[in-house]
Order: structure tokens, then sequence, then C-alpha cells
């Protein structure tokens, strides 16, 4: 097993606030690691196990909660094979350090990365204790077992976990632990509460916009219209006699792929005057080369640019013969807008320049780069940097980027005092990391049987490495992987990738490259299915064709027998093929991706030119599971946000400004419009694969798919209100 060891009290008394003694151990683990195999992510995650002499279990949760329920999946996974009465678990957030491993809470790896370490903490502490108890009863240590907080002996006799604190603390850990059968877990698989509920409930968690320190400022920044712009001049005079503010500074753009955009900051003695007092400035702009950018021109450009051969991404056989001996062809483009992330928590960090050092408090999916940042503009050393990480209200992957934090140190480290930067609706619409626009174009040969003879997918979007490395203008191999990693079971393949500057900062956004591959693909194929003159979930089966295990460039091969079940039971769960009220139809859509299986069947009327969904059927695989509410909750989530970005995702640019403001012009689902999500999780043993992400990408699809066979139209350009049938 990967090495367990104690750990200095004086560091862990330091690093979590905790000062009473006890039992402390740390895990080193490089995972999917072997002597035959190379290593996705090598990493060493400290994460601790407190055990106090009255019984209190302090774990630790390195990653961010933001409704992912992290922060009690992973603590549960140790409570579990240690054997541990959840009742007495205290749960403590990790500060951002390397010492806990990769701590991003982005691409749905928490569980999947952590999984395997988190049991064989909970396994080792467990046998230390037991080696504890036999000791003290001088009795083998094969007749005593840990249940429920007590190591119990044969004869009845037990002794509590804190009681054994003290002794077991002073033994040599051991060199191997076994693992508990998965039939007698405790947690893992079940439901359980959220530890942080009852403080969601009453108020009391501290989110970072409720973050408060003594003599903080509050600040806003007006930043360029045009990303990449700077400032030219500015007029504060009028600013200034706003009642609370005390100055207005600028501050400059760091470029760098999370460096800040720059602008002007007004410093205030509360938020209202802040924000009051950027709206008097008087700011001249430098717009930059980016003045002249224009989404739709944008869109037509890259386009025409997929019309036309490209960059050759993957080919498997011979397309252009199969094309030119086909019964029939089938052609489609697609075209999908920008997208913002819109968390209901905008970007917010309160941070205190103290000479050598600094302190964070902030919503961040990836304090450790966060930490980096900070470090690197205060050119000071890493350990005089802390990030404490606050509860999120919403990530969906912009809060991987600590710009925000960064601008928040900017301006303490001028004035020399506390401060707290909040960004506003029309800032984080304005002025954040955007999912990709795309256009991707599709071409199908049938022969006479319907079946697919030769299947080419080309696309062009502004690849996420733009922001790392500018310039860059064609996407990353593992950007086209979700196109040319697909179970089709096609003889004749090909995926090509067109030219696609960036003009805006492109981030990874919930479900990432997933989304316009993961539509573009289903609608296509639910497409070649009515051409084919047969069922769309039959022809989508044949499509992936042969039960196998399939061999992808990941280090996790797919399997077509598992992504066929899911598709098979979200059928059965929503009884597939029964007759539906006029109006109204079934539409379905199938995506593999952060290594698990989702399929989703929706319910969906258009009545009076208007679109309704009723019900969505969504199946997960997604291996072992550790929280069933969690996954459950993930999954209907997931089902609302992609109907968000079906019916109104839409980001767009003229003269370089991005012409959304707020909700009012990019709106999110209303309770109103929410549909019945009925969710099911597949049961598994397979290693834990992820959940947060995987549920998006299935929704938008099978909501045109459903739109397709009541109208026989293709909504292949989103947002839905863009064809005046939302509402």
């Amino acid at each position: 097993m990967e090495a367990i060891q104690n750990y200095s009290r004086r560091d862990f008394v330091k690093t979590i606030g905790l000062a009473s003694g006890g039992l402390l151990l740390a895990a080193n683990s490089s995972l999917f690691a072997s002597e035959s195999s190379t290593a996705i992510e090598t990493f060493n995650p400290n994460l601790f196990v407190y055990l106090q002499t009255d019984g209190t279990l302090t774990l630790i949760a390195s990653r961010s909660e933001m409704g992912n329920g992290v922060r009690t999946s992973l603590p549960s996974i140790i409570a579990d094979e240690m054997e541990a009465d959840w009742s007495k678990v205290v749960v403590q957030q990790a500060l951002g350090d390397a010492k806990y491993g990769d701590q991003n809470t982005d691409g749905s790896r928490s569980i999947l990365y952590l999984y395997e370490t988190m049991r064989k903490m909970g396994a080792t502490a467990k046998a230390l204790l037991i080696t504890a108890a036999a000791q003290k009863w001088s009795v083998p240590e094969a007749e005593c077992i840990a249940q429920h907080h007590f190591i119990v002996h044969s004869s009845g006799k037990k002794l509590g976990f804190g009681e054994l604190a003290a002794t077991a603390k002073t033994l040599e850990l051991p060199k191997n632990v076994t693992l508990k059968n998965p039939k007698d877990f405790n947690y893992i698989g079940k439901t359980l509460k959220s530890v942080d509920v009852a403080n969601y409930a009453n108020g009391s968690a501290v989110f970072g916009i409720d973050k408060r320190i003594q003599n903080m400022k509050f600040v806003a920044i007006a930043r360029c219209p045009v990303t990449f712009g700077t400032v030219k001049s500015f007029d504060k005079k009028a600013a200034l006699k706003i009642r609370g503010v005390i100055d207005v500074i600028e501050i400059s753009r760091i470029a760098k792929p999370f460096g800040p955009l720059g602008g002007v900051a007004v410093i205030a003695s509360n938020t209202w005057a802040a924000f009051e007092g950027k709206k008097a400035l008087t700011i001249e702009w430098n717009y930059g080369s980016n003045a002249t950018y224009s989404s739709a021109d944008y869109q037509k450009t890259i386009t025409d640019g997929i019309l036309q051969p490209a960059k050759t991404a993957k080919s498997i056989g011979d397309v252009e013969q199969a094309f030119a001996k086909a019964h029939q062809i089938v052609e489609s483009t697609i075209q999908l807008p920008l997208l913002a992330h819109a968390p209901m928590e905008v970007p917010n960090a309160v941070a205190w320049v103290k000479g050598d050092s600094c302190e964070v408090w902030a919503p961040t999916q990836d304090p450790q780069t966060a930490r980096k940042e900070v470090a690197d503009y205060l050119k000071i050393p890493l350990d005089k940097v802390s990030v404490n990480i606050t509860f999120l209200g919403g990530g969906f992957g912009r809060k991987s980027k600590p710009d925000y934090i960064v601008e928040a140190v900017m301006v303490s480290k001028v004035i020399n005092a506390p401060v707290q930067v909040v960004w506003t609706r029309e800032d984080e619409i304005k002025h954040g990391y955007y999912h990709t626009e795309s256009a991707q174009y599709l071409k199908a040969a049938l022969d006479a049987q319907g079946n697919v003879t030769a299947w080419l997918h080309r696309f062009a979007l502004p690849s996420i490495m733009s922001t790392f490395v500018p310039g860059t203008e064609y996407p990353a191999e593992w950007e086209a992987g979700s196109a040319t990693d697909i179970p089709l079971d096609v003889p004749n393949f090909k995926v090509e990738t067109g030219k696609a500057p960036a003009h805006v900062r492109i981030g990874w956004m919930r479900s990432v490259i997933n989304i316009p591959h993961g539509f573009s693909v289903n609608v296509f194929a639910n497409e070649l299915a009515y051409a084919a003159k047969k069922d769309p979930l039959e022809f989508r089966l044949n499509l992936i064709g042969p039960d196998r295990i399939e061999n992808t460039q990941d280090a996790i091969k797919y399997n077509t027998a598992r992504m066929k079940h899911v598709l098979r039971q979200a059928a059965k769960n929503a009884n597939y093929g029964k007759a539906l009220p006029q109006g109204h139809a079934f539409g379905i859509a199938v995506q593999y991706s952060f290594y698990s299986y989702v399929a989703s069947v929706v319910e969906v009327s258009f009545i009076n030119n208007k679109v309704k969904v009723h019900n969505i059927y969504t199946v997960i695989d997604c291996g072992t599971v550790i929280n069933r509410d969690t996954v459950k909750a993930q999954l209907e989530g997931a089902a609302i946000f992609g109907m968000s970005l079906t019916y109104y995702g839409k980001i767009t640019a003229k003269d370089g400004a991005i012409e959304q403001n707020s909700f009012s012009d990019y709106p999110l689902i209303r309770m109103n419009e929410a549909p019945k999500i009925h969710v099911e999780i597949v049961e598994s043993t397979e290693n834990p694969t992820g959940v947060g992400e995987p549920g998006v990408p299935v929704i938008a699809p099978a909501i045109v798919n459903a739109l397709f066979q009541l109208t026989g139209k293709k909504y292949y350009n989103l947002p839905l209100i863009d064809y005046e049938i939302v509402g």
C-alpha cells in the first residue's frame, strides 16, 4: 500500500488550528501508478485523521465545497473504513497547501482520485486502534474487531476509540492493511446527510462573500468593456464625492492566464458605496485590437472554415471513398455560442497583505494555484501565503481561476489594509472566462440498410489553451478527444479541426468540451436515425455497436456495454415507446464523459409554438457510489444547468464588448419551467468516476431531438430563445 505516516503534531495544529493531543495520520499516494504503467497524476495528499481522547474524530476535507457534497463524501470514506460513528465526526477544511496533493476541485475528480487513499487512511487508523486494544487486553489482534467507534473483543468487552487514542499514537504503523468488503460498508453507497446542512439552514455557513475582518475595506473594479483593453485616463472626482468612498486607484493588467484584467478600483467603507463610486467614474479606455471583434462575424468566419477540409485529428479507413459509394448522404452544420458560468455567488475575495506575508479568504476551487499566483505577484515565498477556503455559492469552473483573488491582493498591498473585492453580476457576465463557442460540420454515409458506413466530424472552436498560450488557434488534443474517442461502430471515421483564434478569455465550464461535442454527436445521430427510418433508440444502440472495451488514448478505457445499459435503462424508466399526449415526444441522448456513462430521455411538448420539458429521466453509471444523495442532487442540478444553456445560454460581443449584462438578458431556468427529474444510479463495484459534470451534456441534445420529432426542424443553433419558442 502507499505510505501512511504519523505527522508532526506541531505542523498539524498550525495547519488546521487544533490544539489538543491525539492520533494523527497523514498519507502519501501516487494514484494509478505501478511499476509497469505511467501514472495519470502523481500527488501526495496529506489528508489527516485526528482522533481525540474524548472520541471526537476530526477528518480533513482537502477539496472545496460548492454544493458538490465533497466535505461529506471524502471524510465518510475514511469513517467507513475506520468503523467510526458518524455522529462523532467533525469535518475541518484544509488550507490551500501542496501537502494535501491536488486540491483543484474541478473535472469531477475528487472521488476518482482520492477514493483508495481515503480508504487506506481509514483502514490504517482502524488497524492502529485494534493493535492498541489488543495490547491493553494482552490478547491476539485477530480476536478484536472495530465496531461503531469501539474496538470489541470476542469475549464481548470493548474500548472506545477515544480511550485508545493515546496508545495508538505511539504505535508503529502497519505495513499493510486490509480494506473492507464493499458488502460491509456502513456509509459508502448509502445516503448520508451533509455535514454542513445545518449551517446552510441556519445561515451560519460562511461563504466568501460573507467574510468580514475588522477594518476591512470594500472594493469594486471598473474593467475595460473590451477584453484585454487598458486604462488611458480616468477622472475620480465624482466618485470621491459619494459618501463612503475612500480612494480610487488604478490597477494594472497582469498578462498571465489567471492575471487580473486591470482597471480602476474604488475603495470604500461598504459595498454599496464602492459600487456607486464605480458608476460615477469617468474612464477613457485603450480598447486594443479586440475592439473589432463581433461574435456574429466571428461565428460566420469559423463556420465558413469548417465547410472546407481542415487539419486531421483522427482518421480510420477512407471516408471519401465511403461517401462516394453511399446509398444516402446526410450533412448538418451546428453553431453554439459563448457561455458564461453565472454562479449564484459572484467572484469575491478577502485579502490582507501584512508586510512580507499575506492571508486570503476566498471561495476558490483551486487554492494552491491561488496561493502561487499571490506569492508570485508579491514576490514572497509560498509559505508566507495562506489561502483559506470558504464555502462556494457555485463555481462551475469559474472559481478555479484566481484572477479575482489577485485583484484583492493588489489593492490590499497598495492601501496596507484588508480588503474585499466583490464583483457585480454585470462584472461576472461581462468580464469572465467563457465557455468556448463552436462551429461543427458533420457528414455521414448510410448504406441501403440504414447502417452508417462513414462519419466525418469537422469543428472549430477557440481553445482553452489560448488562455495559457496566447495565439493558440487549434484545439488541444484533449479538446478533440470527445469527438475522436467516441464509441461508434463505423468502419470509416474522420475528425478534422479548423482554425479559431480567441478574442476573449476561454476557460473550462461545467462539462467543458463535452457540451459542444455531446450536443453535435447526439443530435446528428438522431438525424441519421430518421434518415434511415429507424427508431432513434435502436439506431443509437446499433451505432455504438458490440460490447467492447474501447481502446482510447486515456489510461481508463470505456466500456460500450455500460454505455448501452444506461441508455436502455433511461428508456425503460421513461417507458419509451408508450403513447404520449398530442404534441408530446421523447428525445434521447447518451454521453461518456469524466469516465462516467450518462443517458437522458426527456419528455417534451411543443404546443402553440412553445417548448416545455415535462420529465427528464437520467441514468448514471459512475462506478462505486459514495453518497447516493449527492449523486442524485448533482444529476438534478445538471439537468437544470443543461436546460438553462439550452433555453437561454448565449454570450455575444459587438465592437469587442460583451452585450449581456445580468440575469435579465442571460437568464437561468426558473422554478415554473423546471420539469420532474427522475434519477437512477446504476449499482456497480467498478472504481468510482465523475458525477458533478457528466449529467450536463445529454440535456440539450435530448431536448432538441424531441423537438426534431415534433416539428421536423433542426434547432441546431442554440439557444432556443432565439427561435421565439421559449416562454
